[in-house]
């Protein structure tokens, strides 16, 4: 096969998949590895796909998401999948963690079902709701500080970050908007990107909750590499990043 045509199939099947990895390419074409990543490599100069560790995504399957939702938009959407995080990453926290929890519908859903093994856990958030619903179960709780913002009920700014670098983490869990290989985490709004990457600076173990909706999907700041925290998902994953061996698929 001449190489016009094995990258026009490349193209052909990328488009027809949404992402092909490069070891499948291999397979189905007959090409080596390298031969293969030289094609991916063209075709993405030539902006026909984009290019992703381990193999291409279509153009298409990126989504762009440009501001936030109020929280009462949020909660009613993917309730299995953020269930099913959540209730996952709950039985991560252990007695005498010192944990950080974001702001979000879904880390507010965690601190739902905190039980038993989170006895003596002591807990630092920027999120309002969070806050609430984790002192009325018993928790030692403290808050950032900073500036309300009201779309996400999260605590941004100055004071948000200040109260926040005071402190070393056990173990933290984030929300995001957007999850991909080449872009990472993403969030529309770049004062709460600053405290998320501050407080997944100083966290020991980094867990993202994601359903699947997030994943191909860019907002418009990045504060974290897909590769520097564990990502927890549930729902229809696609299957290049199902592969990837930071990410955990808990069923809905």
């Amino acid at each position: 096969m001449l190489a016009q045509e094995r990258q026009d199939r490349i193209a052909q099947l990328v488009d027809e998949r949404g992402s092909v990895s490069a070891s499948i390419l291999v397979d189905e074409l007959g090409a080596s590895p390298a031969t293969i990543r030289r094609d991916i490599d063209t075709l993405a100069h030539a902006g026909r796909v984009i290019k992703v560790h381990g193999g291409a995504t279509a153009l298409h399957s990126v989504v762009y998401e440009t501001s936030d939702r109020a929280m009462d938009e949020k909660y009613p959407l993917y309730i299995d999948e953020k269930d099913a995080i959540a209730a996952h990453a709950a039985t991560l926290i252990e007695p005498g963690d010192f944990v950080y929890i974001d702001a979000g519908s879904t880390t507010e859903t965690l601190v739902d079902h905190l039980g038993p093994s989170a006895a003596g856990a002591t807990f630092v958030t920027n999120s309002i709701v969070a806050a609430r619903k984790l002192v009325r179960k018993g928790y030692r709780t403290l808050m950032t500080g900073g500036e309300l913002k009201m779309s996400t009920e999260a605590l941004v700014g100055p004071e948000a970050i200040a109260g926040i670098e005071r402190y070393h983490f056990t173990k933290g869990f984030w929300g995001t908007n957007g999850a991909t290989l080449e872009q990472g985490f993403t969030t529309p709004d770049i004062n709460e990107a600053q405290v998320k990457r501050i407080s997944m600076e100083r966290t020991g173990k980094r867990y993202v909750l994601a359903d699947a909706s997030k994943f191909g999907t860019v907002a418009p700041v990045t504060f974290a590499d897909f590769a520097s925290a564990t990502v927890i998902a549930s729902g229809e994953v696609d299957v290049v990043y199902r592969k990837q061996p930071n990410v955990v698929e808990v069923p809905a």
